[in-house]
């Protein structure tokens, strides 16, 4: 069941002569009108990270005449993001984020007051930044950093507009706890537990199509002005499941989890989410060789075998000359574990050395005792030893 909710913003005072002309086209719409515009040019919309999904909500915001947007953003620009996160160019690159986002922004529409926050967002500062907005918009890609925001959001009191992509597919709902008429919902609704560290997906690990972050990133600016301005009926209370591939559209209708708990204070989201465990863990029993070791180990033509446990894709993207490719779905098999060295160390790659350390505990289990992961993975050959090599 759609949701029409009361506006969000009072308006503001009255636009000038260059606003009414800038602003023409959304003043012919009967729904928004004078009144709709002032309420834009009023509110104050603090969007949480100015990556794939922050990019274009933020584009689209500015456009509109949303009067005050706050970013928070600690991050570089890399030649990676710019497959995607298109409010930044080449001439960004290595540049905060923030700043960037911000020029672009002010290239749009000067009219725009954008305040940066340029550091991460934790369970310290949360609130107090929050508190400063009238709506926020999470395009983060971590559950850790959700769960942060929506339980600030809940504490504050405060709508928020979340989305989230993944590969082909991408998310997109809105939570208000304090919502009218008892219709409050927040993401612990939607997901009561996060997933165990290693079945969080990543895009940086299994990719995502770049236009994806435009379907989903125009329906969140969509849903911020339907709730700054009272316009139209709210995704409150349903999740929006879209499918680049079949272009589809599902609407999954949300209920209150019956047995939450009460959200009274923020936590350590890092813990809350395994993370801080998975790393202790890691520190702790995981052997590792880094990338100079390896290349030491290489040159004084050591016997050992070098796994890649990557799919087959990202090894024909790069790859560490004379490594032997086992994918990691693959490795338990009992050929493949046949061929592994008993007697000499074995050393297990991937990206960035996440599935290695899976792999290496997997290995362990069976028996195999002298087996390292590369800490940092491929990235860190390349970025250590071989800059030559294209990097993803």
């Amino acid at each position: 069941m759609s949701m029409k909710l009361p506006p969000l913003v009072e308006p503001a005072a009255e636009l000038s002569a260059e606003e009414i002309a800038r602003y023409s086209r959304h003043l012919l719409l009967p729904d928004v009108g004078l009144d709709g515009q002032k309420r834009l040019k009023n509110a104050k919309v603090l969007a949480v990270g100015a990556g794939g999904l922050g990019s274009p909500v933020l584009l689209y915001l500015a456009a509109a005449g949303v009067g005050t947007l706050g970013i928070v953003e600690f991050d570089l620009v890399d030649e990676s993001n710019l497959q995607r996160q298109i409010i930044h160019g080449v001439s960004d690159i290595g540049r905060p984020k923030g700043e960037s986002a911000r020029d672009a922004i002010h290239e749009i529409n000067p009219h725009i007051a954008v305040r940066l926050h340029s550091e991460r967002l934790d369970s310290a500062n949360a609130l107090e930044i929050i508190a400063q907005y009238d709506l926020i918009v999470d395009g983060t890609d971590n559950f850790a950093t959700r769960y942060l925001v929506n339980d600030a959001c809940v504490l504050a009191g405060k709508p928020y507009v979340w989305g989230s992509i993944y590969r082909f597919e991408g998310q997109a709902s809105v939570f208000w706890e304090n919502a009218p008429e008892g219709a409050g919902l927040n993401y612990r609704d939607l997901y009561p537990e996060p997933p165990p560290p290693h079945l969080a997906p990543s895009c940086s690990e299994g990719g995502v199509l770049g236009v994806l972050c435009a379907s989903i990133g125009s329906i969140m600016a969509t849903e911020a002005i339907k709730l700054i301005t009272g316009l139209g009926e709210s995704l409150l209370g349903r999740l929006a499941v879209y499918d680049a591939l079949e272009m589809s559209f599902r609407f999954i209708k949300l209920r209150r989890d019956p047995q939450r708990r009460a959200i009274t204070e923020l936590v350590d989201y890092q813990a809350f989410c395994g993370l801080a465990t998975a790393v202790q863990n890691e520190n702790n029993s995981v052997p590792s060789i880094d990338a100079h070791e390896l290349k030491r180990w290489r040159d004084s033509a050591r016997d050992f075998q070098l796994i890649d446990v990557r799919d087959a894709l990202e090894r024909d993207i790069v790859r560490i000359p004379g490594s032997q490719h086992i994918p990691a779905h693959r490795l338990l098999d009992r050929d493949m574990l046949d061929s592994l060295s008993s007697n000499a160390p074995i050393v297990l790659h991937c990206k960035s050395g996440v599935r290695s350390q899976r792999a290496l505990q997997s290995l362990r289990e069976c028996g195999f005792d002298n087996v390292h992961h590369l800490d940092g993975g491929i990235l860190a050959w390349i970025r250590d030893v071989d800059p030559s090599l294209p990097s993803y």
